[in-house]
């Protein structure tokens, strides 16, 4: 079977597709035939040895997948060989077949295509636990999306719309901000170089009264100027550092804002609250069925070109998401 392999830790150019002898499900695992591999930037920092899931090469990326089971290993009765299927790992996806714990896929629902549910899933799946069980946001709400052209904050954005908050969209340019809007933000805005005025720009845009929630997969300096647009109560989600730096938070500020500053990781919550992420998928796959969740495609390619969308991805340059066929 073809694999992409990171042979050893670095950039993106130091994967290679490699020709794996086929897996065996185990005891309690299903074999799946990979179809479509969805990527995200954090792929980007497990290759680099910077994330905090640090595997030892050599190793796969890629985090979430959608395929088709193809073997049950002895004990498994939850799905059935044929059944299409969706999960995430914290890597090791990006190849054509993988043996999983079987409580660890999800079954696809007829009316979602496999392309769509590796693009889906684990921005959809951060940004609705995020949302909902980390921020409590409530109808009426104001969500500011950081990065909010990126896979996951596209994401975010849409489910803040969805769940009936008032969106709106940063992004590093006046093209990914006019883009933000598509996605059912009310309002966008660039930072640019001028990441300072995150905070200005956003009390203007709430008419002085700062953010209920902030959805902040950028860290750096965006972050330490948004956290001091909250208002009182807010909620600053900490969901990555896409910017490349950890941002240093002046204790006071959560203080005298009565705000918090809240942890989002998925995969942890994936592994220690499994009914609840299965809930937040079926409310996931119920928006899709109704059309009112898409995913926003930047490209599709073969798995042959992982090495090069790995760097697209690294580059900063991708609006939605990139996703490998397998």
């Amino acid at each position: 079977m073809k694999a992409l392999i990171c042979p050893r830790l670095g950039t993106p150019d130091v994967l290679d597709v490699v020709e794996l002898p086929e897996p065996v499900a185990g005891p309690g695992e299903v074999l799946v035939a990979v179809s479509h591999v969805g990527l995200n930037f954090h792929d980007t920092l497990v290759i680099a040895g910077t994330h905090v899931v640090r595997p030892e090469p050599p190793f796969s990326p890629g985090s979430e997948y959608a395929g088709v089971v193809v073997a049950l290993g002895p004990g498994v009765e939850s799905v059935a060989v044929g059944d299409r299927v969706v999960g995430n790992e914290e890597y090791g996806c990006a190849r054509q077949l993988i043996a999983v714990r079987a409580d660890r896929v999800t079954v696809l629902p007829e009316h979602v295509a496999e392309r769509d549910a590796a693009a889906l899933l684990v921005a959809s799946a951060t940004a609705c636990h995020a949302l909902v069980q980390r921020a409590g946001l409530r109808a009426g709400d104001t969500l500011v999306v950081l990065g909010a052209a990126g896979g996951t904050g596209s994401a975010a954005v849409t489910i803040g719309q969805l769940l009936g908050a008032r969106v709106i969209a940063a992004a590093s340019t006046p093209e990914r901000a006019e883009a933000a809007l598509a996605y059912g933000a009310e309002a966008a805005f660039a930072y640019g170089d001028d990441r300072a005025a995150v905070k200005d720009a956003i009390r203007s845009l709430t008419g002085g009264e700062g953010a209920d929630v902030i959805f902040d997969p950028v860290g750096g300096t965006v972050a330490e100027s948004a956290v001091r647009a909250l208002r009182w109560g807010g909620r600053h989600l900490v969901v990555g550092f896409a910017s490349g730096d950890i941002p240093r938070l002046a204790f006071n500020l959560p203080l005298v804002k009565g705000a918090a500053v809240v942890g989002v990781f998925l995969g942890e919550f994936v592994r220690r609250e499994r009914p609840v992420h299965e809930q937040n998928l079926r409310r996931i796959f119920d928006w899709v069925a109704e059309g009112r969740l898409k995913p926003r495609l930047h490209d599709v390619v073969p798995i042959e070109e992982g090495a090069r969308a790995l760097a697209v991805l690294a580059s900063g340059q991708v609006a939605g998401k990139l996703v490998l066929t397998c």
